[in-house]
């Protein structure tokens, strides 16, 4: 037990670990005593419910106290005179915690989905005072201080209390409200260290090179979306059409003047522009605070804050409102697989490898030159777990895509020999990881009915989309790069030597039932020198055009949910650039145009059609009518819906028309083209087969009936039976 002049120095030296048993109200014997520490005030009176009485400087460095036989009322209310500048304030250590053992315990336990309510900082009323309640978690420092403008930055001012064991320091500040710019102060135990760092539950930030968080509120929108919401829950999502739109929200569009667009302009602007499109969703890449724009958002340092390049809080809620109101729903990508070492945030938070592990060979992505999260840490856990659970449940959002999933599984990954560690197995598994994602999408499909977690997952682990009670991981989805990498390295050859390499559009069947498939063509593939779409496709103007419309039938026919990155859709000439729009101009040339309105047509040929969604996950689904005519470069294949219904795909991977082409099909009678990727509306030359095609008695492609119909060049049909 620490006497009088060890507090004063442990308090001086803003290394005290407990002030509340120094500072606020104590009964003594038999006498009352309050100790206030304003460092700025030259005077300090406390109300004793009829008068002010003025306590005594009884240290020059600004201690002050009051001794009187009768107790003061609680929580006491002082006036602090600043040089003239009078002010009256709560004394902070009048209050007691409002933190409950329960929640403390849930969260060593790594249990406490809503820890962003325990932890962060909260505008409450306690005992009857407004003021904000500040908590972190910081289990290796000598003293935790909350620094602010309403204390002049400094970290005497208001040091925290700390939880027992829990690591947990907490302070309630009366008399401040949101909107306040904050930082902890955090002076490590061993070693004596320093450091001032953001709140990893902050809620909102200032805008970048600043790196304070803000006080903001958690509640008060009112949400009109409740028909969406109710929908979701009983949304049969493996048999309906799903269909991503990805966006970087600061370069989809800009203001003339480079400014980016907020939530509430995309609203209003990006909302129904992807409605006239025919997606389904619309998936963010990360919104978390970070502080470089060229990452992406990848490098994210807040990860309970809305960036605010783009926003209030609000305004992102407003923005999912407007897709939910409008019928699209609302993705984020997330990023729990690393953090950056940027030393206000995350990176040895409290002087130790807290979030991170200390053994490099664990806790460092060598490759991006960021930090690995101690999924073993149960407090670290419980942060990723209740991070996922505050989008889901604070912002609405439909799902997340969960970033670099791979990286998180593998205790070997991207690390030669010697730079890594074994798992108590001996296998190269982050068993640790394993359980966490098993975790957070059991707690996902429970808590939050029809939303949807999508794996980035580019190996071949298995069972990734397959219910944790069978042994898979718990995904709903996962993104197919096999299929992604096959089908552009396909495209990208010369149409006369794809004849060799038709094996790359056909070995994806024999493994797109495995997993609940997304097909991506996402923002990875057209960035880092690996060219545009567009520009990955061989031959002259006319032939890349045709190639990009060929590669949308295929994508948008083939088994598996779909995604495309913005710009895709507009046939944009070169690679993503972060810090600019896109090239929205193009649109004034009819090539561009006739790309977007084909990707419209074929996202609304997908919705429409049951056969092209309804199955995506079952073998059922499919079925070559073609696969072997490699020297043509030929392939067809039927979709199937649950009643029976199908359309036929007929794709021609060579600039050479095939007229009177013979296909079998299972129904005698009456077909017709619905839709055609080389329609002058979409600038084709316009080959086809517009006035119907009947069958004949001809046995064909292991069918009795058969159909004569014409290939177009370098393009993709649909045809569906007339009933």
């Amino acid at each position: 037990m620490q006497n009088d002049s060890q507090h004063k120095r442990a308090l001086l030296e803003a290394r005290h670990n407990d002030p509340f048993a120094y500072l606020g109200l104590h009964q003594i014997k038999s006498e009352w005593v309050l100790r206030v520490f304003q460092p700025y005030a030259t005077e300090v009176s406390v109300h004793d419910g009829l008068v002010w009485q003025p306590l005594q400087r009884v240290d020059a460095s600004g201690i002050f106290t009051w001794r009187g036989k009768n107790v003061l009322p609680s929580p006491c209310l002082l006036q602090m005179n600043y040089f003239n500048h009078v002010v009256e304030v709560h004394d902070a250590y009048s209050f007691a915690s409002s933190i409950t053992e329960h929640d403390l315990y849930l969260f060593s336990q790594g249990r406490l989905e809503q820890a962003y309510r325990m932890l962060g900082a909260h505008h409450i009323e306690l005992q009857g005072v407004w003021g904000v309640r500040f908590a972190v978690w910081a289990p290796n420092a000598e003293r935790v201080s909350v620094v602010g403008d309403f204390n002049g930055w400094d970290g005497r001012v208001d040091p925290m209390r700390t939880l027992g064991s829990s690591g947990v320091w907490e302070i309630f500040v009366p008399d401040i409200g949101l909107g306040e710019f904050y930082k902890f102060e955090i002076r490590n135990r061993n070693t004596g260290e320093l450091l001032t760092k953001t709140d990893p539950y902050g809620f909102s930030f200032e805008m970048r090179p600043g790196t304070a968080s803000r006080v903001t509120a958690l509640d008060g929108f009112q949400w009109r979306d409740s028909a969406w919401m109710e929908q979701r829950a009983v949304h049969d999502w493996q048999h309906k059409p799903l269909n991503v739109y990805e966006v970087h929200a600061g370069s989809w569009k800009r203001h003339w003047d480079g400014r980016f667009y907020n939530f509430r302009e995309l609203a209003e602007s990006l909302v129904p522009y992807v409605q006239e499109m025919g997606f389904t969703h619309i998936e963010l890449m990360p919104i978390s605070e970070h502080p470089l724009d060229e990452s992406w958002g990848y490098q994210t340092t807040g990860y309970f804050g809305i960036t605010s390049r783009y926003g209030t809080p609000d305004d992102f809620r407003y923005f999912v409102e407007s897709c939910h109101i409008a019928g699209i729903g609302v993705i984020l990508d997330w990023v729990p697989a690393h953090f950056p070492k940027d030393a206000f945030a995350l990176a040895r938070f409290d002087g130790t490898a807290l979030f991170e592990h200390e053994d490099p060979r664990l806790g460092e992505h060598q490759d991006w030159g960021t930090l690995i999260f101690n999924y073993g840490r149960n407090e670290v856990r419980n942060f990723l777990m209740a991070n996922a659970h505050y989008w889901l449940n604070e912002f609405h959002i439909d799902g997340v895509r969960v970033d670099a999933v791979a990286s998180m599984l593998y205790l070997d990954y991207s690390r030669t020999e010697g730079q890594w560690l074994p798992n108590k197995h001996g296998g190269r598994e982050n068993l640790e990881a394993v359980d966490f994602f098993r975790d957070l999408n059991v707690m996902t499909h429970e808590q939050f009915p029809g939303t949807l977690t999508i794996a980035e997952e580019s190996t071949s682990w298995p069972m990734v989309s397959r219910p944790t009670y069978l042994g898979g991981l718990g995904f709903s989805m996962k993104w197919n790069m096999g299929w992604m990498n096959d089908t552009l390295d396909y495209i990208e050859h010369d149409p006369v030597h794809r004849r060799y390499h038709q094996n790359m559009l056909t070995f994806g069947q024999l493994y797109s039932y495995t997993e609940n498939f997304v097909l991506p063509f996402s923002h990875d593939e057209v960035v880092h020198g690996k060219r545009s779409l567009l520009d990955k496709m061989p031959g002259d103007g006319w032939q890349k055009f045709a190639n990009l419309r060929l590669l949308f039938t295929y994508q948008m026919t083939s088994p598996g949910k779909k995604l495309n990155f913005m710009g895709n859709e507009i046939a944009q000439g070169h690679e993503w650039k972060v810090g600019a729009e896109i090239d929205w101009y193009l649109l004034g040339h009819s090539e561009n145009s006739g790309v977007k309105a084909l990707v419209r047509d074929a996202n609304l040929l997908y919705s429409g059609v049951p056969a092209l969604h309804e199955l995506d996950f079952s073998h059922e689904g499919f079925a070559w009518v073609d696969c072997d005519n490699a020297d043509q470069s030929l392939l067809i294949f039927r979709r199937m819906a649950r009643d029976g219904s199908y359309v036929i795909v007929l794709l021609n991977f060579t600039p050479v028309p095939r007229v009177a082409y013979r296909v079998g099909v299972p129904h005698k009678g009456g077909y017709r083209e619905i839709f055609n990727s080389d329609s002058h509306y979409y600038g084709g030359s316009n080959m086809g087969n517009g006035f119907g095609l009947y069958s004949s008695d001809v046995a064909w492609n292991g069918e009795h009936q058969s159909i004569e119909v014409t290939l177009p060049p370098l393009a993709g049909i649909v045809i569906e039976r007339m009933r």
